[in-house]
């Protein structure tokens, strides 16, 4: 119903709005995030620096870490295996002796061709002797020459300056035959069998008694019963 005065149209009060609202609570987080890092900060002290983020500790620990080592290593690079040096054994000092079955011709040149002969049967060596047409009894050469190694049962030859001396044929009935033949050796002939050489001496050619010369033969027939 109208008074008859015209009234202005005044709005009727409403609900705020919400931006005001939310803007203030944005300022009110803000505010309160800057006072707990200030009061977190005078805490911990000045002197202390920040702790790194968990990032980059971890980005320090994989830089820090050595790098893997794909590759075997080298055969060169492991240390050589030295064999233990063995001492070669000295060789064994040379013999002035000669090995045995053997023996050295011995210097006999000059003496008498009956001491030649025993030395060199003592040495378990044969003889020949060889005369000459010189004069004297003396030993001119031997071959093997002295001082040559031979076996035991060598001949030497022995080459004497004068002609074969005289010598008497033993008497060598009833000898054994072994015996009558080292008797003409000793008597400076050579034996000579005409029917084997066992048993006793029947008879000998020459006869006893007779001169004959150094190197000829005496002949001995020898059989029956020792």
């Amino acid at each position: 119903m109208s008074d008859g005065h015209t009234l202005l149209d005044t709005p009727a009060p409403g609900r705020r709005g919400r931006a005001p609202l939310l803007i203030g609570g944005g300022l009110a987080f803000v505010l309160l995030a800057t006072v707990g890092a200030t009061a977190g900060w005078v805490l911990a002290g000045p002197d202390e620096p920040p702790t790194d983020p968990p990032a980059a500790a971890a980005s320090t620990a994989l830089t820090s870490a050595p790098a893997p080592t794909s590759a075997a290593p080298s055969p060169a690079a492991q240390p050589a295996t030295v064999a233990p040096a063995t001492a070669r054994p000295a060789p064994p000092a040379p013999s002035s002796k000669p090995p045995t079955g053997y023996v050295t011709v011995p210097d006999l040149v000059g003496d008498g061709f009956e001491g030649v002969r025993s030395d060199l049967r003592d040495r378990k060596l044969g003889w020949r002797l060889i005369f000459g047409t010189g004069l004297g009894e003396k030993v001119e050469r031997l071959d093997p020459a002295p001082g040559t190694r031979v076996s035991h049962g060598t001949t030497v030859k022995v080459y004497v300056a004068g002609p074969a001396p005289e010598a008497e044929v033993p008497d060598l009935d009833d000898y054994d035959c072994a015996d009558a033949a080292a008797t003409i050796v000793e008597r400076g002939f050579y034996p000579r069998y005409r029917t084997g050489r066992v048993g006793k001496v029947r008879s000998q050619d020459p006869e006893p008694d007779v001169t004959r010369h150094w190197n000829d033969e005496v002949a001995i027939s020898c059989g029956g019963m020792e």
